[in-house]
């Protein structure tokens, strides 16, 4: 097969782990194709997307790798001398031109050929520390921010540049969501060496494991980003006898809203609720364990949440459920 299946088999409508920014011998990566779906299969991630610079996926090279339950999306990392973006669900053969720069306008005439073939359109690692790296595109036009890249980090897929990345982000949406603009956010490993693949990756939730289906969701922001596998994060809210879980709009007759957090796999730190108010809660996690707090609509626009270890990196975090 030339180009991989755009459907797996999956397990119908649930939450599906993926790495969307793997690099292979293709580009600057050292892993052959063959070697990324092992180890991304080892890593228990459901799929990933090929995203090498400044290229799509050659025909030939990915078609024969994915199996009944591993999907492998067609993407391209968008490398400009003013930042770095990836198209997500290019069409077999497609490339996206990287001539372009922050204030030439071209952008948008890029942004617009990804959004026809159904992609998404994802700012890379906007804090990056090398030159090109930090993102200056005005995020207008853009679906997601990659607020949690893996490539600079040693023994914890955490770093000042993805702090300064998570703080800009959580800023931003409170305006964001006031006006029905805000980019959900995902997380990546940008691997090009062994052992970075799924640290951290985005889990998403998703009607079927399919490339369609998966970019829905991340659109939708029904996700959340983990360090690894061995973290799951339960997230809802509840009000009415109704209940919403990230991405999702609670819609309340009295505003009364309780939030609850479980995680399991983070063996000590804490779980901290966030809102546009800023950090309103926090409460400590000792092995597999579970929080709530209490808000009303009127007093929180949104709820997200952050997982920590006691160094402070990050082991997960949400996107927002939407109070209304």
């Amino acid at each position: 097969m030339s180009f991989p299946p755009v459907r797996a088999v999956g397990r119908g409508a649930g939450w599906y782990r993926g790495d969307c920014h793997v690099h292979s011998v293709h580009s600057d990566g050292e892993l052959t194709p063959e070697e990324l779906v092992v180890r991304a299969r080892g890593a228990r991630l459901d799929f990933i997307a090929t995203t090498e610079h400044n290229s799509g996926a050659a025909a030939g090279v990915w078609g024969h790798l994915p199996t009944d339950d591993f999907l492998v999306l067609l993407g391209e990392e968008v490398t400009t001398k003013t930042g770095h973006w990836l198209a997500l669900g290019l069409n077999p053969g497609e490339v996206v031109d990287w001539n372009h720069q922050a204030w030439d306008g071209l952008v948008d005439k890029c942004l617009d050929q990804v959004h026809r073939a159904g992609g998404l359109c994802v700012a890379a690692h906007p804090h990056a520390p090398y030159p090109s790296g930090d993102f200056l595109f005005p995020l207008l036009g853009f679906d997601v921010v990659e607020v949690w890249n893996g490539l600079w980090t040693s023994d914890r897929p955490w770093n000042a540049d993805n702090e300064a990345a998570l703080a800009a982000w959580g800023r931003s949406l409170a305006a964001d969501l006031h006006t029905g603009s805000w980019q959900p956010a995902m997380g990546n490993s940008d691997t090009h060496l062994e052992g970075q693949i799924g640290s951290p990756h985005t889990v998403v939730f998703a009607e079927e494991l399919s490339a369609e289906a998966v970019l829905a969701g991340m659109r939708a922001g029904r996700s959340w980003i983990a360090e690894s596998a061995d973290v799951d994060v339960s997230f809802t809210a509840h009000a009415d006898g109704r209940v919403a879980g990230v991405g999702e709009r609670l819609a309340t007759r009295d505003g009364q809203v309780e939030v609850h957090a479980a995680v399991r796999g983070v063996s000590a730190g804490t779980v901290s609720f966030h809102t546009d108010r800023g950090k309103v809660h926090r409460a400590s996690l000792l092995g597999d364990g579970a929080a709530q707090w209490d808000t009303t609509a009127g007093d929180s626009a949104f709820v997200r949440i952050e997982v920590r270890h006691p160094n402070g990196h990050v082991a997960a975090l949400t996107n927002p459920i939407i109070l209304k």
